[in-house]
């Protein structure tokens, strides 16, 4: 689509962002704010310092869904951004998400979600785009099916539903994914630890760029389809370049480590994080690259910090910077 004929952005409005005190629920609250949206932030009591500054905070227990109904009153959209624990999926993933269909259901409302690449399972394609099959292999890949086929009957009764699908995230305020809890955790002992091959590509979202994609895709909601999705193309790239590019944003080497998986089986059998942790291993032996064709004929260029850039910000949000010259 030429970009002189892409939909025009509609007026900002009213969103609700279920989860805002999380990675990617604070960055999109404040995406959306710094475009003159007004924006709710709900949270759980105890996460309400975490939300964005500027924005609204309500405090309700995203599990009521009455509750969640009426804090989404006036909403012109619903993000969904809650994510539990891994080890608590299988028993709140689908209630938190038959409460944000209910909210925007119920308030007439477009519901937005952040889809995840588990849903295609061990045989996930090299090249996603929105045809790749579902076939999960894992228990989360399952329950993400599961809550996605939610979202298309819900949108097959009227509710507006959209998809922005990505791979691992990193950068933004907040803390909580493979980046900063796996990757990166030993930078200052002089290590990474990587959880594939390195010269493996595997898919990656740097989480400003993908709520700045977020926001335009919302503003061009009217022209899209009911139940609409498209893949966020973000850094697909191989361990070995993204070890290097922390290598440089830190002016020092690392020695990079690998993830015992055998190990993490095993004890998975009596550790439940670990059982969780390594159903989805396949995606860091597994290349892949998410296509964001559909993406850029509705939104024009995609939002795309360069990867040392993105890098270099991500782990300045995370406290870690640069060794001073000379310092060893």
């Amino acid at each position: 689509m030429p970009e002189d004929s892409l939909p025009q952005p509609s007026h900002a409005g009213r969103i609700v962002v279920l989860g805002a005190a999380g990675q990617l629920g604070r960055a999109a609250a404040d995406a959306f704010r710094v475009a003159g949206w007004q924006v709710a932030s709900l949270v759980r009591g105890r996460a309400s310092a975490d939300v964005a500054p500027g924005t609204e905070l309500i405090e309700v227990d995203a599990r009521d869904t009455e509750a969640v109904i009426e804090a989404a009153r006036g909403a012109d959209v619903v993000l969904n951004a809650l994510n539990a624990p891994y080890t608590h999926w299988s028993a709140v993933a689908l209630p938190l998400a038959d409460a944000a269909i209910a909210a925007a259901r119920d308030n007439g409302a477009t519901l937005v979600f952040p889809g995840n690449l588990y849903i295609y399972g061990a045989g996930i394609p090299a090249i996603v785009d929105e045809t790749a099959p579902i076939r999960p292999t894992s228990r989360k890949g399952g329950i993400r099916a599961e809550i996605e086929a939610r979202m298309r009957a819900a949108a097959d009764q009227g509710v507006r539903v959209i998809i922005l699908r990505s791979g691992d995230f990193f950068g933004g305020p907040g803390i909580g994914s493979y980046f900063d809890r796996i990757l990166v955790r030993e930078v200052a002992g002089g290590r990474l630890t990587y959880p594939g091959p390195l010269d493996v590509v595997h898919e990656w979202a740097y989480v400003p760029d993908l709520c700045d994609a977020m926001r335009r895709l919302v503003e061009a909601r009217a022209v899209l389809a009911p139940f609409a999705q498209f893949g966020f193309p973000g850094h697909a790239v191989t361990g070995r370049a993204l070890a290097g590019a922390i290598a440089r944003a830190c002016g020092r080497g690392f020695k990079v480590n690998g993830m015992p998986w055998t190990l993490l089986r095993m004890l998975g059998v009596v550790v439940p994080i670990f059982r969780e942790l390594s159903e989805v291993s396949y995606l860091w032996s597994t290349p892949h690259a998410i296509d964001g064709t559909r993406l850029a004929a509705v939104i024009g260029d995609i939002p795309h910090t360069p990867l040392e850039s993105a890098v270099t910000a991500a782990l300045l949000e995370l406290g870690i910077r640069r060794r001073p010259r000379g310092k060893r």
